[in-house]
């Protein structure tokens, strides 16, 4: 559910509004809106965040992530004294790089002059022979003027090089120019080598500074924790005389919450939030349906304050549509391996990992029913217990059970559109048990939606699987469930009956298209036949290209094709169901429902960690 909430004013003499924010911080119960403002502390607490982040980047660069040393804790000025010392290295080590690469450029180049001493160059320069030197390819130094005095050089590379006597080559084609470093070779040669160990040196410390790394990040959170403190005192309002901030707290907070700002001697108000508010959403998970949340959390998925939670609704679709794109028990059975892998090492299931236990699971229910085990016809034939496992008229080996291929297919295209018709009515249904309360009259309208869709699955089935269908009784439903949706779809609490008729004639069109689309909407839902399909073939493929090396020396490369092939079919069928399986949920299926997931999730103003 989506914990109702209260919209919550606290109002204090100016003087106390830090002792305020602070009380409310420590609280942790209150959602406070910010928004950016730029301030002096929060300028310098930003610099500061990012040469933090920097260092810690740094560090975790140079050490081993997955063997970390042991953790050193030292005090603020001695963090602080490291801190500078590593800042100050990681600006050296940029200047250096940049002067490494450099210097290795002007090596690469002089290298085929050898050793010589720049100075000599600058002696002959005051003695009034200048010299400037080019690079140019064969057939551009063929085409100078032979007027030029010049000094052919060692090639450099597959350049020519050359050295123009007290004169220079503007403006022509194919010529570059380039400077003399101020030092010889031997130097620049010397002055490279003490450039890279002192890289190697500085690497050396920032490694040992690894042990530093959970001073850095508390460092970093205590930093973060001050910024949100300075944004959320910008965003106060209040004067000379006094100051308030406002925001939103769970409905069942209210009681503690007012017993707690009595204590402090504040003054506050706690009321409804209107329809003009935003709450930020809170979501409640009923007793097995919180193992959804690692998805939504991936997703950054948010149902706005006012939609509906539709959490044991996604989880039990999504469970089916990641079963059916997947589609192969033996995939299901890696899957669970996976899980149970992750659940030993980590001690304890945690939500993700209870969540891909039940989305194996389900991945090997709906594998056996279709008779599928990672693609492969011949196991299914060897094992009898299998084979009484499978719904025939479902089956992806109809043949094994004496019926054809097409029968099977239709059989499992027409499930397709029955779970789409009953996702797509359920949107109907959970949209009317939401409006009732209000007595809002537009409920009509989504049963006028509810029968668009039931009669519009008989067309699909007409259309995809030949099934027959009664066209008059179909256009008449359709026709009555479009009326309502027109006479009803404008109405709402508060709005005329006559205004809300206007405005559903003056959206007929809009109307017209959108039941166009939930035509298409239950046609949508023929891609987990297709993906599923796809899945199986993939892996029949692989099957089949391995099948003819699974003996002698080959055998080797054959159980190589299989491992590799079944892997990318497994990470494929991973794709698909985020960009099949998901989009059915969030598009088709909250689109009916009218939800836009443009929640903001409740994150109350807390402290993170301690201050001094």
């Amino acid at each position: 559910m989506i914990v109702p909430m209260k919209k919550v004013s606290v109002i204090v003499q100016a003087h106390n509004k830090d002792s305020m924010l602070k009380s409310l911080r420590k609280r942790g119960v209150m959602h406070i809106f910010t928004e950016a403002v730029r301030t002096e502390k929060s300028e310098v607490l930003r610099r500061k965040l990012d040469d933090l982040a920097k260092v810690r980047n740094n560090i975790l660069d140079k050490v081993d992530a997955k063997n970390l040393p042991p953790q050193k804790h030292v005090s603020e000025e001695v963090f602080v004294e490291l801190h500078e010392r590593y800042l100050q290295l990681i600006e050296t080590a940029n200047n250096l790089e940049e002067e490494v690469a450099k210097d290795n450029t002007s090596i690469e180049l002089l290298r085929p002059w050898g050793d010589f001493n720049p100075d000599e160059i600058a002696q002959l320069s005051r003695e009034g022979v200048s010299l400037a030197f080019y690079t140019l390819s064969k057939k551009d130094m063929k085409a100078l003027d032979p007027d030029i005095p010049y000094i052919e050089l060692a090639p450099m590379g597959a350049l020519q090089a050359i050295a123009v006597v007290n004169t220079t080559l503007e403006n022509i084609s194919g010529v570059t120019r380039f400077e003399i470093p101020d030092v010889s070779l031997a130097e620049l040669e010397e002055r490279n080598a003490y450039a890279k160990q002192r890289l190697v040196e500085i690497d050396a410390t920032l490694k040992e500074a690894g042990i530093y790394l959970d001073a850095y990040q508390h460092m970093i959170s205590r930093t973060e924790q001050e910024l949100n403190f300075d944004q959320v005192s910008a965003n106060s309002d209040g004067g000379d005389d006094l100051s308030w901030i406002t925001g939103y707290l769970p409905a069942p907070e209210e009681s503690d919450f007012s017993k707690f700002a009595s204590n402090q001697g504040w003054a506050y108000l706690i009321e409804d939030p209107s329809e003009d508010d935003n709450p930020p959403t809170q979501v409640k998970y009923a007793k097995g349906t919180g193992i959804i949340k690692p998805l939504f959390d991936i997703l950054g998925t948010v149902p706005g304050y006012r939609e509906n939670d539709i959490s044991l609704w996604f989880l039990l679709f999504f469970t089916l549509f990641f079963a059916m794109i997947i589609g192969d028990a033996g995939y299901g059975l890696v899957f669970l391996l996976a899980a149970a892998g992750m659940h030993i090492k980590a001690k304890k299931a945690n939500t993700m990992v209870l969540l891909i236990y039940v989305l194996s699971m389900a991945t090997i229910v709906w594998g056996s029913l279709t008779g599928t085990w990672f693609g492969s016809k011949m196991i299914l034939e060897s094992i009898p217990f299998l084979q009484n496992l499978v719904i025939p008229s479902i089956s992806n080996y109809p043949e094994l059970f004496g019926l054809d291929a097409v029968t099977a297919q239709n059989q499992v295209m027409k499930f397709c559109f029955i779970i789409g018709t009953v996702q797509l009515s359920l949107a109907c249904v959970l949209n009317i048990v939401h409006k009732a309360p209000n007595k809002d009259l537009s409920l009509f309208a989504d049963i006028g939606w509810m029968i668009d869709i039931l009669a519009l699955y008989f067309v699909v089935l007409q259309l995809v699987v030949g099934e027959p269908v009664n066209y008059s009784m179909v256009a008449g439903a359709i026709g009555l469930g479009f009326m309502l949706v027109v006479v009803f779809g404008a109405q709402g609490p508060g709005i005329p009956f006559g205004k809300g008729l206007t405005a559903g004639l003056g959206g007929f069109f809009t109307t017209f298209l959108n039941t166009i689309s939930c035509f298409s909407n239950i046609m949508s839902y023929i891609r987990l036949f297709a993906v599923g399909m796809a899945s199986v073939a993939i892996a029949q493929s692989f099957n089949s290209m391995a099948g003819g090396m699974l003996s002698g020396f080959a055998a080797i490369a054959g159980i190589l094709v299989l491992v590799i092939g079944h892997s990318l079919n497994l990470v494929m069928g991973l794709l698909s169901v985020v960009v099949h399986g998901v989009r059915l949920n969030l598009l088709e299926f909250s689109g009916q429902l009218g939800m836009e997931w443009t929640g903001i999730s409740y994150e109350p103003f807390s402290q993170t960690v301690q201050e001094n």
